[in-house]
């Protein structure tokens, strides 16, 4: 069930049946549908993983640039790093914000490329989504259909930015990923302040990076 968490951080490789072009009132240009994209997203990092799956187990720091290439780009991270930080974000000063979001986005990115690596057989389904000319944020329902085992329901909560769809967070069977980072984000804010929460995420980051390492060496 890793994957999934991190199929942001659905992965995104799992992120992203059909829904209907959804247009700005104020642009001319449609923006694709939320369900559209989080399927074609969904799709081709799929493939990539099945296609190169032996090449991926020989040298996993190549995820690495899947998680960059395809969904990076649909993840709206400041949003994701507020929601996990909750009331301690404004408290935080603004070059502790800077460096908790990059930190944050490095922790998705860690988790999410060790699901992608485990990444077997599972499949994504998609439920089409019908949205008002006027909206900015939207719930695409999703649901993980694993051989042998019972069917996950997912939501992908998604906002309109920079005039496109990006995912700020994910609910697996009804949990959200970005919020249940913050029970453990405020115990050590609690225990050593703000610079001891991005020191602590530092270092849990380093040790990820060198468990990926690691497995391209053995």
């Amino acid at each position: 069930m890793n994957i999934f968490k991190t199929l942001l951080t659905a992965t995104a490789g799992t992120l992203m049946v059909a829904g209907v072009a959804w247009s700005q009132v104020v642009q001319a240009e449609p923006i694709e549908s939320p369900s559209v994209l989080l399927e074609r997203t969904s799709r081709q990092v799929i493939k990539i993983l099945q296609d190169d799956h032996e090449l991926l187990q020989k040298e996993p720091r190549r995820v690495y640039k899947i998680i960059d290439e395809y969904i990076l780009p649909h993840l709206d991270d400041v949003t994701m790093a507020k929601l996990a930080l909750g009331k301690n974000w404004k408290k935080a000063s603004r070059e502790q914000k800077i460096a908790f979001v990059v930190e944050f986005r490095n922790l998705l990115v860690r988790t999410y490329s060790k699901s992608l690596l485990e990444f077997s057989d599972q499949e994504i389904y998609f439920f089409p989504v019908k949205l008002a000319a006027d909206t900015h944020k939207a719930s695409v329902k999703a649901e993980v259909v694993q051989p042998g085992g019972p069917s996950i329901p997912m939501a992908y909560r998604v906002r309109i930015k920079n005039n496109a769809w990006k995912v700020y967070d994910i609910k697996i069977d009804g949990i959200s990923l970005v919020t249940s980072y913050r029970g453990t984000f405020s115990q050590e804010i609690r225990k050593s302040g703000m610079d001891g929460l991005l020191k602590y995420m530092r270092d849990k980051n380093s040790k990820l990076a060198s468990k990926v390492n690691q497995n391209a060496e053995s």
